[in-house]
């Protein structure tokens, strides 16, 4: 954070200098002040997309790397974890039944035992447990 205030701090520097070496009366003789007000506009606009650019620019991790140990210790079947990962997805019943060649009984009964196993009581209970446990992505 320091150095990016820092950078800015030097940016308008440089900007109050080529201000004044431009001899700043004379521009504004020259030109409309609307001229100069796009011109600022412009010039926050580019730096705030790049300074948004520059802090949103995390290195993510590059494979994800599932908690076998948790996955044990719930007693999680393969099933009810292609079911997690389709709940995390968005999907409804009907949909996971369709993706993983099932009935949706039999989807409803894998979401009924991720409750119980993760012990919540809500989809997004579920899916947000599973992350915390590192279950799913």
């Amino acid at each position: 954070m320091i150095r990016t205030i820092l950078l800015w701090a030097l940016v308008l520097a440089l900007g109050a200098f080529a201000l004044q070496w431009l001899e700043y009366r004379f521009l504004v003789r020259a030109f409309p002040w609307q001229v100069y007000v796009g011109l600022v506009g412009a010039t926050f606009a580019v730096g705030g997309a790049w300074v948004g650019w520059r802090l949103a620019a995390h290195a993510r991790p590059e494979t994800f790397a599932r908690n076998e140990a948790a996955l044990a210790a719930l007693g999680l079947t393969g099933q009810e974890v292609k079911v997690l990962e389709r709940l995390a997805a968005g999907r409804s019943n009907k949909e996971i039944a369709r993706d993983l060649g099932l009935s949706p009984n039999t989807v409803k009964t894998h979401v009924a035992n991720l409750y119980g196993k993760l012990e919540v009581g809500r989809r997004t209970q579920a899916v947000g447990k599973a992350r915390e446990l590192a279950l799913i992505p």
